[in-house]
């Protein structure tokens, strides 16, 4: 019963059809009203996500969180709020490029399904597998391409000017890049047929691992980027110091980009050891949102 009701209301958004005639639903949103569900999931989302990371690590736990400060120094208020702003423009961006997939899928030209049991529990859950995957080799290409000195000073210097990133920081994108990570869903859609669970559960994951990257502390045990069983993920140091130091540590979730190319930072490890160990606690404070 409950999969009928999950079934019945992402038809009732994407206007499916079924055996060539328009499904029929006491409720029907519009377009307007399915970009507008979508904006709220991915604003719900972001400040979710961000802000548990945000009251645990830095405010709960932050004499903890002290002892593992990758600059030593907690993110300033003014870069958190700034981070906010454009972090929720791109949230706009984002529910505006979900319209067209909406309006895509109605044409028929993408495909996503709502029946999971057309591909089974198996595909959906190596869907989202391959959409990890997807993103995290589209992510390092793309970011590449925003460092060229053409574009790097328009649009990427907007995320850049976080050189202590903070979780708020995850999405805040110029819009034009904005444009550039929203496409990572529907362009695997001309290839991938997609079930809405698999995409949500890949945006959960996509911002889980984005807010850990900006965390600005380590949570990560000393000796995590040497191990044999850890070596290919990556670290809250390993994006910390991309803020920093700018031109290198390109990838995402993944480590083995910036083997296979070659762009890890040269002291990426000893930074990770250094503030991996619990050091003498910082003195700054966690900084007010109004201050």
């Amino acid at each position: 019963m409950g999969s009928f009701k999950t079934s019945k209301y992402f038809n009732s958004i994407f206007c499916f059809q079924s055996e060539g005639k328009n499904v029929s639903f006491s409720m029907k949103p519009t377009l307007l009203d399915s970009t507008l569900f979508v904006l709220l999931s991915h604003l719900l989302r972001y400040f979710l996500i961000a802000g548990l990371y945000y009251f645990i690590v830095y405010i709960v736990l932050r004499k903890r969180s002290s002892d593992y400060l990758i600059q030593n120094r907690w993110p300033d208020a003014k870069s958190i709020r700034r981070e906010i702003f454009w972090s929720v423009s791109t949230m706009f961006v984002f529910a505006g490029v979900a319209a067209l997939v909406i309006l895509a899928r109605r044409a028929g030209i993408i495909s996503v399904y709502t029946d999971i049991h057309q591909y089974g529990w198996t595909y959906l859950i190596f869907s989202v597998l391959l959409l990890i995957l997807w993103h995290d080799f589209y992510f390092y290409i793309t970011h590449r391409a925003m460092h060229h000195k053409k574009i790097y000073p328009h649009v990427h210097l907007t995320h850049h000017l976080s050189t202590n990133p903070s979780p708020w920081a995850a999405f805040s994108f110029h819009p034009f890049e904005a444009v550039v990570e929203a496409l990572v869903v529907p362009i695997a859609l001309f290839f991938l047929p997609l079930h809405p669970l698999a995409i949500l559960f890949f945006l959960l994951y996509m911002t889980v691992l984005n807010c850990l990257g900006h965390l600005a502390v380590e949570l990560f045990p000393e000796g995590f980027t040497r191990g044999k069983l850890t070596f290919w993920h990556n670290t809250a140091t390993h994006h910390n110091m991309h803020h920093r130091y700018v031109n290198c540590n390109y990838s995402l979730y993944f480590n083995w980009w910036d083997r296979v190319f070659k762009t890890n930072h040269p002291n990426y490890h000893e930074a990770f050891d250094e503030a991996a160990k619990k050091k003498i606690t910082a003195t700054e404070n966690v900084p007010s949102m109004n201050a």
